[in-house]
C-alpha cells in the first residue's frame, strides 16, 4: 500500500470536524469520534461529535453498562524475532519514537497492549532455532544445553524497552516446534513430540519461562503449540488433541505447579473449524484443571465457534491469537473482515483479547526462514528508520487505545449493516466501535444512560466512539 494513500491534509481532517458538528449541534458537550474511512482517506483521526437528543428516524445503537460480559486482556501483535530485529536495528531516536507511538495512550500514540512472542523461532525469524539444538543423533534430556542465547540480540531487549514503557503488557509465548531431537522425524517441520520426551518438554516450558523471568521479562500465558494440525511451516509440529491433553494433565501442568508458576495454560492456537479441540481437552478434567482457556485464529471455520467453547465450558477463557494481512495489504478489504469478524466478532464471542499477525517487516516481507511466510504483511513496514502504516496498524488502534486492559464488554443491540461492540474501560467512559458494512453511508444514533449522540459512517468506515 503507497504511504501517499495515508496523507490527509489538516484543513481536511477540519472539514469532516466542522461537519459533524453542524450536522448534530453543540450542546451538552462532546464525545471523541477516531474514524478510520479508506473512501476519504482518513486514517485513525480524532473528531469531536456533541451529546444531544435522539430526536430523529436514525435506527439508534443502544448500549446497557448494567448488562456485562467478559474482561478485556488487551489487543495487539505478534512481536516475532524479525520484528524485534528490524525493530532493534533503527537508530536510538527512531526506536524510542516508534516505541512511544506503538505502546503508550499519549496524543495519537495506539496503546498496544498485549504480545505474543515465539519459543524458539516462528516461520518469521531469519533462521530456525530451539533453545538446545543439538547435532543429528544427540539428545539433552536433562537440558544442560538449554540456552536463550538467540534471543539475546534482539528480542529480550527490545521487549526490555517495551516494559520500560509499560510494564504492565501481557506476553503470550507459543512454540512453533520443540528442539527437532524430541520429535518423531527429527525435523523443525511437522513430526510429533515423542512420549519419552514429554517430562522434559514441560521442564524446556519451566526453564524458558525462569529464563525469561530472570531478565525481567513476565509471561501471562502460554499456549502448547501453535497451529497443532499444521506441519506445513518451518518450524512446526503437530499435536492432536489427546495427545495435548495428556502432556497437559500428567507433565506440563504438574511442572509448573511444581515450580510454583502463575503462567496461564492455553489450549489450542488454531483455526474455528475444530472448536471440537478444546472442547474435548476441557472435557478431561485431569487435564481441564490446569487449563485457563482456549486459543484460535481465523483462517478457516467462523467466530461463533468461540461462543460454541464458552457456552460448554462457561468458566474457561478465549482469546484469539493469531490473524495476519497479506501483502500489499488493501485497507479497505482488510478493514472489513478485520474489524467486522475479529475485533467485533471475536470479542462479542467472548475473546479476552485479540492479536494480529505480525508487527513488522521490511519492504520485501522479511525476514522469514526457508518454508516461512513469504507474503505477511506487518502493521509497519520498517525500512531503515522510515516507516509506512499498514492496515493491521488501524485495525488494532481502533481498539487498543481505549480499550484497556480491565475493561469489560458490555451489551449493545446490532443492527442491519451497522455491526459494532461496546465495552467500558476502567476510567467509566464507555467504548463504541461500529462498522458500516453497507453499501452506502449510513446515519444512526447511539444512546447510553440519559445520553446520545448522532453519527454518519461512510461505507467501509470504521469508528471508535469514546463517550462519556
Amino acid at each position: 500500500m503507497l504511504l501517499s494513500t495515508f496523507l490527509l491534509t489538516d484543513a481536511f481532517c477540519q472539514q469532516r470536524s466542522n461537519q459533524h458538528k453542524k450536522s448534530i449541534g453543540s450542546k451538552n458537550g462532546a464525545a471523541e469520534l477516531w474514524l478510520t474511512d479508506p473512501a476519504d482517506s482518513v486514517l485513525f483521526k480524532k473528531e469531536k461529535v456533541a451529546y444531544t437528543s435522539v430526536s430523529n428516524q436514525s435506527p439508534t445503537i443502544k448500549i446497557d453498562r448494567t448488562t456485562s460480559y467478559q474482561s478485556i486482556d488487551g489487543f495487539g501483535y505478534a512481536l516475532t524475532g524479525g520484528s524485534a530485529m528490524l525493530i532493534n536495528k533503527m537508530t536510538p531516536v527512531a526506536k524510542a519514537k516508534l516505541l512511544h507511538e506503538l505502546f503508550t495512550t499519549q496524543g495519537t500514540s495506539i496503546g498496544v497492549s498485549y504480545l505474543r512472542i515465539s519459543v524458539g523461532s516462528s516461520d518469521l525469524d531469519d533462521h530456525v532455532f530451539s533453545y538446545d539444538d543439538l547435532p543429528k543423533g544427540e539428545t539433552d534430556p536433562e537440558l544442560k544445553k538449554f540456552d536463550l542465547g538467540n534471543d539475546e540480540g534482539s528480542l529480550i531487549p527490545v521487549l526490555k524497552q517495551i516494559l520500560a514503557i509499560n510494564p504492565k503488557i501481557k506476553i503470550l509465548i507459543s512454540p512453533w516446534s520443540p528442539p527437532a531431537w524430541m520429535k518423531t522425524n527429527g525435523e523443525t517441520y511437522g513430526g510429533n513430540l515423542k512420549p519419552e520426551y514429554y517430562k522434559t518438554y514441560a521442564q524446556y516450558f519451566v526453564k524458558y519461562i525462569k529464563g525469561m523471568a530472570a531478565r525481567g521479562v513476565r509471561i501471562d500465558a502460554l499456549t502448547i503449540q501453535n497451529e497443532p494440525l499444521n506441519p506445513k511451516n518451518n518450524p512446526s509440529m503437530v499435536m492432536e488433541a489427546p495427545q495435548q491433553a495428556d502432556f497437559i494433565a500428567n507433565d506440563l501442568g504438574p511442572a509448573l505447579a511444581a515450580a510454583k508458576l502463575k503462567t496461564k495454560i492455553i489450549l489450542y492456537d488454531h483455526n474455528a473449524d475444530r472448536p471440537d479441540y478444546p472442547i474435548s481437552i476441557l472435557d478431561n478434567k485431569a487435564a481441564a484443571k490446569y487449563v485457563d482457556g482456549s486459543a484460535f485464529h481465523l483462517y478457516g471455520g467462523k467466530i461463533d465457534a468461540l461462543s460454541t467453547v464458552h457456552n460448554a465450558h462457561p468458566d474457561k477463557g478465549l482469546y484469539f491469537t493469531e490473524q495476519w494481512v497479506g501483502s500489499p495489504g488493501n485497507l479497505k478489504n482488510e478493514l472489513e473482515f478485520h474489524i467486522k469478524e475479529i475485533i467485533i466478532g471475536a470479542t462479542r464471542n467472548w475473546s479476552r483479547n485479540v492479536i494480529e499477525w505480525n508487527l513488522a517487516a521490511d519492504q520485501n516481507q522479511e525476514p522469514h526462514t526457508p518454508g516461512g511466510c513469504t507474503r505477511c504483511l506487518g502493521a509497519i513496514t520498517i525500512t531503515g528508520d522510515a516507516i509506512i502504516r499498514n492496515p493491521a496498524y488501524y485495525i488494532i488502534a481502533h481498539a487498543a487505545k481505549f480499550v484497556r486492559p480491565g475493561s469489560k464488554r458490555v451489551e449493545s443491540n446490532l443492527l442491519p449493516g451497522l455491526p459494532n461492540v461496546a465495552f467500558v474501560n476502567p476510567h467509566g467512559k464507555l467504548v463504541l466501535i461500529v462498522y458500516n458494512d453497507d453499501s452506502s453511508s449510513r446515519s444512526f444514533n447511539v444512546a447510553f444512560g440519559k445520553k446520545a449522540v448522532s453519527s454518519t459512517l461512510n461505507a467501509g468506515a470504521v469508528g471508535t466512539y469514546v463517550l462519556n
